[in-house]
C-alpha cells in the first residue's frame, strides 16, 4: 500500500531535504523515525527538493508498507521527531499515485525585512534598504509562461530539460518593513527561486533593467543572471495535486 504524508520543517540545521553521505537531512531523519516507529525500513519518495537552509511549510513524500498502519502514527511521528519537523498528516492513496511526479503545481515564497529582527531571522532574508517593488513586478511578469529558464538554474544537473510553466509570480509588500515574493509553477530547477530572487533584487536597487532581465532569460546561461538570494528566506508552500 501508498500513503502520502504531509509534512512541514524549518531547513536551518537541515543540509537540505535529500538524503548525502555525511551530512544530516530532512529525508534521513524522517526515514529513521518512520522506520523506528514501523519496526521496518522505510523509504521516502518527497515531492521535491530543498537546498540547505530553504524550509518548506507543506511538504509531502510517499512511502510504500504492506501492513496496517499503527494507531496514531502522526502523534508518534512528532514526539520522536525533532522539533524542527512536525507531520500534519498520513493518507492512503493509489499505488501508482507519485508524491513528485503527479503534483501539478508547486508555490514558493520568498521572504524579506529591511529591520533586523532575531525573532523573524530564520526565515526572512534582512535587505538593506527598501527595494523598488514597482519595477521589480514590471520585470516579474516577464517570467510568467512556458519557457526556458536555463539562466536560472543551477550548473551541473541531471534534469532532461529546464522547461518551466510559471503561473504566477509577483512582490507582495505586506507593510513598511516587509515583503515576499510568490512563485507558482509546474516544476521548478535546482536553485531557481533563488537566483531569480537575486536577479529582481539587483532590479529593485537598480541596477538593473528590465530589458536585461528578457535579456538574461533569452541567454540561457547560468552566468549571466545574478547572484543566488540567501537561503533563509525561501519556503515551500504549497503543492497541488489530482483529487484522488
Amino acid at each position: 500500500m501508498r500513503y502520502f504524508v504531509r509534512f512541514a520543517y524549518n531547513g536551518t540545521d537541515f543540509h537540505g531535504s535529500q538524503s548525502q553521505p555525511n551530512a544530516v537531512t530532512v529525508q534521513e531523519t524522517m526515514e529513521k523515525a518512520f522506520s523506528t516507529i514501523l519496526r521496518a525500513p522505510v523509504a521516502l519518495t518527497f515531492a521535491g527538493r530543498t537546498d540547505a537552509g530553504v524550509h518548506a511549510e507543506y511538504m509531502v513524500a510517499h512511502f510504500d508498507f504492506t501492513e496496517a498502519l499503527p494507531d496514531n502514527l502522526v502523534g508518534r511521528l512528532n514526539n520522536l521527531l525533532p522539533a524542527s519537523i512536525a507531520v500534519s498528516g498520513i493518507k492512503q492513496v493509489p499505488d501508482d499515485a507519485h508524491a513528485r511526479f503527479d503534483a501539478t503545481e508547486r508555490t514558493y515564497y520568498y521572504r524579506i525585512t529591511t529591520r533586523k529582527d532575531p525573532f523573524t531571522y530564520p526565515f526572512r532574508t534582512r535587505v538593506e534598504r527598501i527595494l523598488d517593488y514597482t519595477a521589480m513586478n514590471n520585470a516579474a511578469k516577464l517570467l510568467l509562461g512556458r519557457q526556458d529558464f536555463a539562466s536560472f538554474c543551477r550548473v551541473h544537473t541531471d534534469v532532461k530539460t529546464t522547461i518551466c510553466d510559471v503561473r504566477e509570480a509577483r512582490w507582495v509588500v505586506e507593510n513598511e518593513y516587509e515583503a515576499y515574493f510568490v512563485i507558482s509553477a509546474d516544476r521548478f530547477l535546482r536553485n531557481m527561486v533563488r537566483a531569480v530572487v537575486g536577479t529582481l533584487f539587483d532590479i529593485g536597487r537598480g541596477k538593473m533593467t528590465e530589458q536585461q532581465l528578457a535579456d538574461i532569460i533569452a541567454a540561457k546561461n547560468r552566468c549571466s543572471a545574478g547572484h543566488s538570494a540567501p537561503a533563509e528566506g525561501l519556503s515551500l508552500v504549497r503543492i497541488c495535486y489530482p483529487d484522488y
